[in-house]
C-alpha cells in the first residue's frame, strides 16, 4: 500500500476487504489503528460522519445525526473504514444521544490514546428539538488536558441558525 510498510499495517484487516460484514450490534472491537507516521508533529484528523443512526432506548425510534470527530493522534491513529462500520454498529443501539457521543469517545481513546479528542453529535430534530452533545478529552497532565478545558468552554459560542440543519 501507497507509502506504508507491511509492518506498519498490521492489523489492519478490513481496508481492502470486499468481504466487509456490517455488525448488527454495538461493536468497538471492530475498530483498528495503524502507526502514526508522524508523532513528532502535532495536528488535527477530523472526521464528518452525516450518516450515524442509533436508536431511542425508550420508544426504539431511530435518531439520525451528523457526527464530528477530531482528534491529535499520538502514536495510533483510527482507520477510517473500521471507524464507519465501528459507527454503523450504533444503528441498533439504544442509547440516549448524550451516551453515544461519550461512548464513541471512550472507545476512541482506548484504541489509540490520542493526545486530544472531540465527539460532537449534531441530530436532527425530534419532537421539534435537536440535541447536539459535545464531549471531550485532553491527555492528563499535559496541555492538551489544557486545551481540552479551554475547547470545552468555549464550545458552542455562537450556536447555528436553525437554517443551516
Amino acid at each position: 500500500m501507497s507509502g506504508r510498510k507491511e509492518e506498519e499495517l498490521q492489523g489492519i484487516s478490513l481496508l481492502g476487504n470486499q468481504g466487509t460484514k456490517y455488525p448488527s450490534q454495538y461493536e468497538p472491537a471492530v475498530l483498528e489503528a495503524f502507526d502514526n507516521k508522524h508523532p513528532y508533529r502535532d495536528y488535527f484528523v477530523k472526521f464528518n460522519c452525516p450518516e450515524f443512526t442509533s436508536l431511542c432506548p425508550m420508544t426504539g425510534q431511530p435518531d439520525f445525526a451528523t457526527i464530528y470527530i477530531s482528534y491529535i493522534p499520538d502514536q495510533r491513529m483510527v482507520e477510517s473504514k473500521s471507524l464507519k462500520l465501528y459507527l454503523f454498529s450504533f444503528r441498533n443501539h439504544g442509547d440516549f444521544h448524550e451516551d453515544c457521543m461519550n461512548i464513541i469517545m471512550n472507545d476512541l481513546i482506548a484504541l489509540m490514546q490520542p493526545r486530544y479528542i472531540e465527539v460532537w453529535g449534531k441530530f436532527t430534530p425530534r419532537g421539534g428539538i435537536s440535541i447536539d452533545p459535545y464531549c471531550n478529552y485532553g491527555k492528563p497532565g499535559t496541555k492538551y488536558e489544557q486545551l481540552a478545558e479551554q475547547r470545552l468552554f468555549n464550545h458552542d459560542l455562537y450556536p447555528e441558525k436553525i437554517d443551516n440543519r
